[in-house]
């Protein structure tokens, strides 16, 4: 899956219904004139059957290299084994392991306490498969320090993890220094990283918040300047995802990922604008 150029994947999630499903299709068949690598297709919680089938039929109907997220929340060994073996027998051999996100309301069941205990399991049930792991250039917002999360994601590495994808950031200086921090501690695979066009103040405010992201104050300042202006944040949103592109591609980055939240129009701008600088 992974090539020695830049790479170009999008993600998505599945939709509840198949009304949301077919608008989906709709948006992936405008993301396909991008030609990209590959893309992902996010666990719902209690839906493993969704990301199943719409990753599957990205690749059969759509001709696209696609990839499913595996989560060990909410499940157990033998239910992974399982979906491995089911996405296996589709076609598919690119996962993305992940921990998945804690529930807030109570304990959770978990197949396996972190996330490199299951690229080991993905690794020795089906050794040809091509895993993914996720990491945060701004550190896990469970972990301790920015020293045990960098020894968590060396594990996942020497577990069998392919590639890298980080959560989605808005400073490229600290995913540059994340990138020359994980180097020269043996972090020796693509890491590829995420990016996700700002639609929404709130948007934007949560998932930062969410995933330990810091906003640039020079980004935050342009935020607030538009107020409730839609599509004014919509441009600022747009104009510094293109930006952190030009800027990480100047800077080798291993391949440039997308979260689109199921949305076309931000993304297919920003990747057009790129491709022609």
């Amino acid at each position: 899956m992974l090539q020695e150029k830049a790479t170009l994947s999008f993600e998505f999630f599945p939709p509840k219904d198949h009304v949301g499903f077919w608008e989906l299709h709709g948006t992936i068949c405008l993301l396909k004139a991008l030609s990209p690598d590959f893309v992902s297709v996010t666990r719902r919680t209690g839906g493993r059957a969704l990301t199943t089938e719409l990753t599957s039929r990205v690749k059969s109907d759509l001709g696209m290299e696609s990839m499913a997220h595996l989560t060990c929340v909410d499940s157990t060994p033998d239910k992974i084994g399982q979906a491995v073996d089911e996405l296996k027998a589709k076609g598919i051999r690119n996962i993305l392991a992940l921990r998945g996100d804690l529930p807030k309301d109570g304990p959770a069941k978990l197949a396996f306490e972190h996330a490199n205990d299951l690229v080991a399991f993905l690794r020795a049930r089906h050794p040809d498969l091509c895993i993914g792991a996720a990491c945060y250039p701004e550190t896990h917002p469970d972990a301790p320090s920015a020293a045990v999360d960098l020894g968590n994601l060396k594990r996942k590495v020497d577990a069998g993890a392919d590639f890298l994808i980080t959560q989605l950031f808005f400073d490229n200086r600290r995913f540059l220094r994340f990138r020359d921090r994980a180097d020269k501690a043996g972090v020796n695979v693509p890491v590829i990283a995420g990016i996700i066009p700002i639609l929404g103040a709130k948007q934007v405010k949560r998932f930062a918040a969410m995933c330990g992201a810091g906003i640039p104050p020079s980004l935050r300042k342009k935020i607030e300047s538009v107020g409730d202006d839609t599509e004014a944040l919509r441009h600022v949103g747009m104009f510094h995802a293109t930006k952190q592109c030009l800027n990480l591609l100047r800077n080798g980055v291993a391949g440039l990922h997308f979260y689109t939240l199921n949305r076309s129009s931000a993304t297919r701008a920003i990747c057009q604008y790129v491709r022609s600088s």
